[in-house]
């Protein structure tokens, strides 16, 4: 008779049940929190980038120092968001929103069949900046006329621990925010020419 008793007992099931149920629930809000948070850095570092790189397509900013100065201000944004980031800027330079678009590597002959441009291959430098490039631009802002991709990537220690959950996470969260705008033509250039040179990459 005690056994039966005993077998109808539900005093405690509840404690159990919550016990099961607990660390998956906190997984899944973990998780949700670190997903919005990775949302909405995207979002606001995308809206920055597209500002700033408006910035950066204007006369007035075309030199260096201006250029680090705009970084800057994207720098402040991230960081109020993300403190403990690491941030990369980028700016490549291309003839067309086309050529920009696809980022073709520069025409080359792979002898080799490695996928890259070395030992002593030809490759036609459409840019003319003596260097084989793999994207088809040319590092910074450029000039008149030029269609410049400005790129920042933010890569950051995730806000709650979920790496620790799920194993296979990693520690830290990148994000990638880009932005495509041609140069305002700049007084100091009267003319737009392309040479293209044959060349051998190293």
């Amino acid at each position: 008779m005690m056994r039966g008793l005993l077998s109808r007992d539900e005093r405690g099931a509840t404690v159990i049940e919550f016990g099961i149920m607990a660390p998956v629930f906190c997984c899944m809000l973990i998780g949700g929190f670190d997903i919005a948070h990775s949302l909405y850095l995207r979002a606001t570092l995308q809206g920055v980038v597209q500002k700033t790189s408006r910035d950066s397509g204007l006369e007035a900013n075309s030199d260096e120092d201006r250029q680090a100065l705009i970084d800057n201000k994207v720098r402040a944004q991230v960081r109020a968001l993300v403190n403990n980031s690491d941030i990369k800027f980028e700016r490549r330079f291309y003839r067309s929103f086309t050529d920009a678009a696809a980022a073709r590597a520069e025409d080359w002959t792979d002898t080799n069949g490695n996928g890259r441009c070395d030992a002593g291959e030809p490759y036609t430098d459409t840019n003319n900046n003596s260097t084989w490039d793999d994207d088809g631009g040319d590092a910074g802002q450029g000039g008149a006329k030029d269609k410049t991709v400005y790129t920042v990537t933010v890569t950051y220690p995730r806000m709650l621990p979920l790496h620790k959950f799920v194993p296979s996470l990693p520690a830290t969260q990148t994000v990638v925010a880009e932005s495509v705008l041609q140069n305002q033509p700049y007084t100091d250039q009267g003319s737009y020419t392309v040479t293209k040179t044959v060349r051998n990459c190293l």
